[in-house]
């Protein structure tokens, strides 16, 4: 297992699937953090998403499912959304995907006006993502922030391939509405 962080997820699913622990190590570093991140903006806890990420570890871990080529990360993260929408309702009422306290999880060292001026961008960008449909700005994290493909954000969300395409076109334009209702024309560039 010397080469596990050059191995493509399926090559390292089959490790495991072959008896290597370890290799599940490889998954936990890979996208641990990404998971608990993309699980918090259901949870709006940290500990909680923490801890659904574990699981939604785990279980792949217990049960070995057969997952298609390609497809490991967006099983992993349809398991722990499928996970974070059953606690939370147990929980409480189901919360709609927010972007909200995102800026505690980046820190970077530019300077102070740079800083500035990318925090009010950031400010006005998150306003605008409130005022739209939740699955247009599930859509758009997905495939924008955590780069997955449109077959992946739709195995995510239960969604056809074609119907991601939709919300993200639709996304789009209704964030550019919303930005040039904020004042800013050339959000695209």
């Amino acid at each position: 297992m010397d080469n596990a962080e050059k191995m493509n997820d399926d090559a390292l699913y089959g490790c495991y699937l072959n008896g290597k622990k370890e290799a599940f190590d490889q998954f936990m570093i890979r996208y641990g953090d990404s998971l608990t991140r993309y699980l918090y903006r259901y949870l709006n806890d940290w500990q909680d998403a923490e801890d659904l990420m574990i699981e939604a570890m785990a279980r792949i871990m217990a049960k070995k499912p057969r997952i298609s080529e390609g497809c490991f990360r967006a099983y992993l993260y349809k398991t722990g959304r499928n996970l974070a929408t059953r606690f939370h309702f147990k929980r409480t009422r189901i919360t709609q995907f927010s972007l909200d306290e995102y800026e505690e999880i980046i820190g970077d060292h530019t300077p102070l006006e740079t800083k500035a001026l990318e925090e009010e961008r950031k400010q006005i960008l998150y306003r605008c993502l409130e005022r739209i449909d939740p699955k247009m700005k599930e859509a758009l994290w997905l495939v924008y922030y955590e780069g997955m493909t449109y077959a992946e954000a739709g195995t995510v969300m239960g969604l056809s391939t074609k119907r991601v395409d939709h919300l993200l076109d639709r996304g789009k334009k209704k964030m550019r509405q919303e930005l040039e209702k904020e004042g800013l024309t050339n959000a695209y560039e």
